[in-house]
């Protein structure tokens, strides 16, 4: 079986972001470090262990992404994918769901992947939307937000366990081809071995340009991006334990949150 591994590169979570000029995207010549998104680590060892469960598959992982974005290939590679696509865009800019997930469509769609795993989101849009778009592109069955897989190559099908409101599971059975979105918790990443990684900075990757314009056209477009605004400000207490617990207590009493 051949499994397509969606994966995407994001800032690291303590770097301080900055707005463009513009207001339409961030800085990314601000940003210091890069990471391969949190949701999209669950998706690769998920990857890795149906390749370690049934010999003879391989796994592609393929990430849409300015130059820089081959860092996250070579992470996925390390733990344990055999090849790596890097659709390489122009800019650093904003990059529509709808473009992504047709950029890696036209990709694969004559390639036979079996099961096509990417993260329920990511963490710097939180959109959810590639992997969902990615299988209509491809008229595949999908799952998202799954916790847990089994997937079973007799009958070529795949059964799946979402997360739902309410602490409960919706479960399906989904024919292969198909495409599932991995939640987090459904195992845990591992860390790229060191022959892997000495493997991936030998390994040549299969570069593609991004098309300009992609081949389905973003549906929406960025009007401003901003910071949050602050609605409240804290209180900090100062003083002794005593004089800060005093206060305290004089604080709740008077939201009427203790008598």
């Amino acid at each position: 079986m051949k499994i397509l591994l969606c994966i995407k590169q994001v800032p690291e979570s303590e770097c301080a972001i900055q707005i463009d000029e513009a207001a339409q995207w961030i800085k990314s010549d601000g940003l210091t470090a890069f990471k391969m998104n949190r949701w999209d680590e669950f998706a690769a060892e998920e990857a890795v262990l149906i390749k370690a469960k049934f010999p003879g598959t391989t796994i592609d992982a393929i990430s849409v992404g300015p130059p820089r974005a081959v860092e996250v290939i070579k992470r996925a590679l390390g733990m344990g994918a055999d090849h790596g696509i890097h659709i390489v865009t122009a800019g650093d800019g904003y990059l529509s769901p709808f473009s992504v997930a047709s950029w890696i469509a036209e990709y694969a769609r004559r390639k036979n992947y079996g099961l096509i795993l990417a993260g329920a989101m990511s963490e710097d849009l939180m959109q959810g939307q590639v992997g969902p778009m990615l299988a209509a592109h491809l008229a595949l069955p999908c799952a998202t937000g799954v916790i847990y897989a089994q997937v079973d190559p007799l009958s070529e099908t795949v059964y799946a366990e979402r997360e739902i409101e309410g602490g409960r599971r919706d479960t399906l059975k989904l024919l292969l081809p198909a495409l599932l979105t991995i939640q987090s918790g459904i195992n845990t990443p591992r860390y790229p071995s060191l022959s892997n990684l000495l493997r991936a900075n030998r390994q040549a990757l299969e570069t593609i340009q991004a098309p300009v314009p992609a081949p389905s056209a973003a549906k929406e477009q960025v009007v401003e991006v901003a910071y949050p605004e602050k609605l409240r400000a804290g209180n900090v207490l100062a003083g002794t334990s005593q004089a800060k617990a005093r206060r305290l207590l004089s604080l709740l009493r008077e939201k009427a949150l203790m008598h």
